[in-house]
This record gives C-alpha cells, structure tokens and sequence, in this order.
C-alpha cells in the first residue's frame, strides 16, 4: 500500500483533535473516531500521529484499528455500500445480492470503484433482520434486496 504524505497542517489538525482528548490515552478511540471523520480513513501515517500524541505504541493503535469494524484503513467511497450478511439476511440471500453488487461495480469487497464513488463492505447485523436482505448505502437502509434490485440502488447513487 503507498504511503500518503500527511501535510503540516493535517498534522497540526491531528493533534489538535488529540489535545481536544488532553492526549489521553483512555480516550484512543474517541481519537480514532474524529480522525476517520477528518480524514475519511486511517493509514498507517495517521495511527502513527496519533500513537505519539497519545503516548502509546502504534502497534495498540493498530490493534484498535483492526478490531473493531468501523474504523478503515482504506478509503471509502462516497457511496459506502455495506451488504448484513447476518444469519436471517444470508438465509434470505444475501450473498446472491452481494455477488450482484461485486458483479456490476467490478470491485470486491474491500474495494472501492476507481472513480471513487462506490466502496463494498459486509456487516454482521444491522438489526433490520425483518427487512432481511439488508443493504446500507451510506446510513439508508435498502430493504428485501433482491439481486434483481441491485441496478436501481446503485443508478440512484451514479448521477
């Protein structure tokens, strides 16, 4: 993966987001949640910011990062479509609807389209199980996504 180079000011907004914590430690997670925000995703560049500000190892950083599913080290499309690949969603087919949308945005999941508009993740639940399939682009939730469906949610987002 290529480095991003951080500007001065990205750097000095970085740590300014660390001060508005007190460069605590305890708070790395409200820290990694307002740097995604800033920046939109978390390279290796920013944790390591962030990992000297707070005073700890950009290896707990990392840790953080990677557990928890929110956060990304890659960048997101503007349209970021999410498929719940939960138990009744998956019952239901939502892989079929996952495959769909792999199939007609000519990414995998993880991805995001080279024009910038479209990234493809899985969810474990959103809590809509009645809804099942569930598709989320953004924070709107698609329900009863069938693969036939697929084309209208994403011509709605690709003007």
């Amino acid at each position: 993966m290529a480095k991003i180079k951080l500007s001065e000011k990205k750097i000095q907004e970085l740590k300014d987001v660390c001060k508005t914590f007190n460069n605590d430690k305890g708070e790395l997670i409200n820290v990694l949640h307002k740097a995604q925000s800033l920046f939109g995703y978390l390279p290796a560049e920013i944790q390591e910011v962030i990992a000297k500000e707070l005073n700890v190892s950009v290896a707990h950083v990392y840790g953080v990062v990677t557990f928890y599913s929110f956060f990304t080290m890659q960048p997101k499309g503007i349209h970021p479509v999410s498929i719940c690949l939960g138990t009744a969603c998956y019952v239901r087919g939502a892989e079929k609807v996952l495959e769909e949308f792999k199939r007609q945005l000519k990414i995998q999941v993880g991805e995001t389209t080279p024009d910038g508009k479209f990234s493809l993740s899985c969810l474990r639940c959103v809590g809509a199980c009645g809804l099942a399939p569930v598709v989320m682009v953004g924070e709107k939730v698609f329900g009863r996504v069938a693969p036939d469906g697929v084309a209208d949610i994403i011509a709605e987002y690709n003007t």
